[in-house]
């Protein structure tokens, strides 16, 4: 039996506590062995040019995941060019992984709610156990049937927070203590983003 390994990636504009606890729930609630975390260069449904550069989201998902030896970070979408399919992240992941390891997709409910619109969601399934976890505001009931079938669905703490509400907050000059770790905290003051 191969290892069980866990995707969860997103922009993290910035990484926050709530993508923390759902790597961590989904690492144990999945028994995974590892929890990849995949910071996404080009995002198809998130086109914004005030979104922070690639690097330096990675960097700040780096620092809020330094402590924690089953989280790691890929740079499987940053070094390659183009738009970030999730089915052509995780083919390329499958061929490294090689045949034995078991993918795991974590995905928040909004996602799930609108997979259909995703590039190739057949394949995605194909290719990993898409496991989702809620979201505030986002109803599972909303979830294409068909698709919703082969998901597996995961009731974790919910936490109501979100990027767009922490730029919010940075650009405002309101505290964001506990809402992100220390080190990223400390990384968005020291490079005076999102101001």
């Amino acid at each position: 039996m191969g290892a069980r390994i866990g995707i969860l990636g997103g922009t993290f504009d910035p990484i926050h506590i709530g993508h923390l606890i759902v790597g961590q729930e989904a690492l144990w609630r999945c028994s995974l062995d590892q929890m990849l975390f995949v910071p996404c260069a080009d995002p198809p449904h998130k086109r914004s040019s005030q979104m922070a550069p690639a690097e330096v989201r990675a960097e700040m998902v780096r620092l809020a995941i330094s402590d924690n030896p089953f989280f790691a970070l890929s740079r499987i979408e940053l070094d390659r060019p183009g738009t970030s399919y999730t089915v052509d992240t995780l083919r390329i992941l499958r061929e490294r992984l090689g045949d034995s390891a078991q993918v795991f997709l974590v995905i928040g409910a909004d996602g799930a709610v609108e997979m259909r619109t995703w590039c190739n969601p057949e394949g995605v399934l194909e290719l990993a156990q898409v496991t989702v976890v809620g979201r505030p505001g986002f109803d599972l009931r909303q979830v294409d049937p068909e698709l919703g079938r082969q998901m597996t669905f995961l009731e974790i703490p919910l936490v109501d927070v979100s990027s767009t509400d922490i730029r919010r907050r940075l650009r405002a000059g309101d505290p964001v203590r506990y809402l992100l770790p220390d080190a990223v905290a400390q990384f968005i003051q020291s490079g005076g983003l999102y101001r």
